[in-house]
């Protein structure tokens, strides 16, 4: 019987785990995606004790305490010490058992604060007291982390309105790592709610430095904003969208939509597809024309528990997988872009699985030898980010595409602690792999492999995203 989460687990063929120690577990992270909060790197923060680190809108958490039967008041009450939280979470953790929360949170202490002992309600007066002794130290501030677990590139998620003034102090420190800002226009979107869309445009404006009064001052005031992303580094857009709108819209329509909601009246549904599809459109020229990456993250159903949306905000563990149609907007979308010669670069993640196979298959349809993987099916995401999601990935991606192409993992996290994730994929890369070879699937050529793994893990996404990386 093998003890748990020894050195070589996960790795289950004598090829796996010489591609894993080898080669895959020394590559640099590129975490191209995540949302990490660019003023605590630019803060250098330190944390005070295990539960801000550890426990601190992780919603994957939260989620697993209330299933767990645990009040409320002990995962994100205000009043609520962090020990009592924390000792809150050490008892559910026994309880975890086969979700990766489980693997997950076991690594995050092995790997940063060398602690190896088995989480629950009797070992968590001793965690606490040696993670936080940890803590103390200059290693582990915001940039120690990253600097410790090998991070090459962090993308934070950003809104067009942001100053990105934490990003012009990042650029200007002595951290290794690069922090790039990625282009997320969310509250462009939110026709239907004029309170949230003119706020958030009357803040657009001020930053584009003129009067969003028409549509196109405010097309205007996104490609100005989008330049000054891009004079930054940055070099991705993403957005998170139920799915793409079955739907057309003229310029004239477009205006209307926008006179309308400007002046108070929310858009109907119908509108709202509408408007979605044409700055869709309009959003997708700016990055071919800048040379970006567009991320389209589609399928969740989010904020769900009205109550909880209410007391905590949006991101307070409360989404979940939706099973809304894809596939035939989808394809409109990128074909129209394409028409234009307007396609930029895409990822396209889905977050129900039985949607695998039609990402895959439409990556295909779009690729045009301007660059190799121009259109990628993304890694595991969100819900399927654990062992069972990505492989499942894994092999859609090779069985209708090129895997040899594919730019790797993500954290999609908020949380410092969350590259183990990273260590969590490859292992499973490496597994899927020392497998084939095993079974005589594919070439125990160890050349071929090594190059293979190098790329998946790091190699491809430094190439296809074209980000500035720090000299190693």
């Amino acid at each position: 019987m093998s003890t748990f989460l020894h050195e070589d687990f996960l790795l289950t063929t004598a090829t796996a785990r010489r591609l894993y120690h080898g080669v895959a577990k020394t590559q640099p992270i590129y975490d191209y995606h995540c949302h990490l909060p660019p003023d605590q790197i630019a803060a250098n923060r330190s944390f005070d004790n295990l539960t801000q680190i550890w426990l601190g809108g992780d919603h994957y958490k939260w989620r697993a305490m209330r299933a767990a039967g645990v009040d409320e008041e002990l995962i994100t009450g205000a009043t609520t010490s962090d020990y009592d939280k924390f000792l809150a979470y050490c008892r559910v953790v026994p309880q975890l058992v086969r979700n990766p929360l489980h693997h997950w949170s076991h690594l995050e202490l092995r790997r940063f604060f060398g602690i190896d002992l088995m989480i629950n309600e009797a070992n968590a007066p001793r965690i606490w007291e040696l993670a936080n002794a940890r803590l103390a130290t200059p290693a582990f501030s915001t940039h120690g982390i990253l600097t410790a677990a090998g991070v090459a590139v962090v993308c934070t998620t950003d809104d067009p309105a942001d100053s990105l003034e934490h990003h012009q102090t990042i650029a200007g420190s002595t951290l290794k790592t690069r922090v790039y800002p990625t282009f997320r226009a969310d509250k462009l979107v939110a026709v239907a709610a004029p309170a949230v869309f003119n706020a958030w445009c009357d803040q657009l404006a001020a930053r584009a430095g003129l009067e969003v009064a028409s549509l196109p001052s405010l097309l205007e005031a996104l490609d100005r904003r989008h330049a000054f992303f891009h004079s930054l580094g940055g070099r991705l857009s993403d957005h998170g969208l139920e799915n793409l709108p079955d739907a057309e819209c003229t310029e004239a329509e477009a205006d209307a939509i926008f006179a309308q909601t400007r002046a108070g009246r929310p858009a109907t549904p119908e509108q709202a597809a509408k408007w979605l599809w044409f700055v869709m459109l309009y959003l997708g020229r700016l990055d071919a024309k800048r040379g970006w990456t567009k991320q389209l993250h589609l399928g969740a159903l989010r904020n769900n528990n009205g109550r909880l949306l209410k007391r905590l905000g949006a991101d307070a563990g409360v989404d979940s997988i939706g099973d809304f149609p894809q596939a035939r907007a989808l394809s409109r979308y990128l074909d129209a872009l394409e028409r234009e010669n307007a396609l930029p670069r895409v990822v396209l993640y889905n977050l129900n699985p039985a949607d695998n196979y039609v990402f895959a298959s439409m990556t295909g349809n779009f690729q045009d030898g301007s660059s190799a993987g121009k259109i990628q099916f993304g890694s595991g995401w969100w819900f399927l980010d654990q062992k069972e999601g990505m492989e499942w990935q894994i092999n859609a991606l090779s069985s209708l595409g090129l895997l040899s192409r594919f730019v790797g993992m993500l954290t999609d996290s908020r949380s410092f602690l969350s590259y183990p994730r990273h260590e969590y994929f490859r292992r499973l890369l490496c597994k899927l792999l020392g497998e084939d070879v095993e079974a005589g699937l594919i070439p125990a050529d160890d050349a071929a492999l090594d190059a293979l793994v190098r790329d998946i893990c790091f190699g491809n996404a430094a190439a296809y995203f074209g980000l500035e990386l720090a000299a190693r």
